[in-house]
């Protein structure tokens, strides 16, 4: 045991931890372009898309 946690949990823990990297990448992607989005269209309000 590290740290008192037993070794499977350290297994789901670090399996957790490969699966969500994609989706942070991911994530960051579409935040940084819909910030560009919102930096060139002037920032417009939520309910101005039509």
């Amino acid at each position: 045991m590290l740290l008192g946690i037993r070794w499977y949990w350290w297994l789901i823990m670090a399996a957790v931890l490969v699966i969500s990297i994609p989706f942070k990448i991911k994530f960051m992607k579409w935040w940084n372009k819909r910030l560009q989005e919102r930096k060139d269209g002037g920032g417009g309000k939520w309910g101005d898309e039509e």
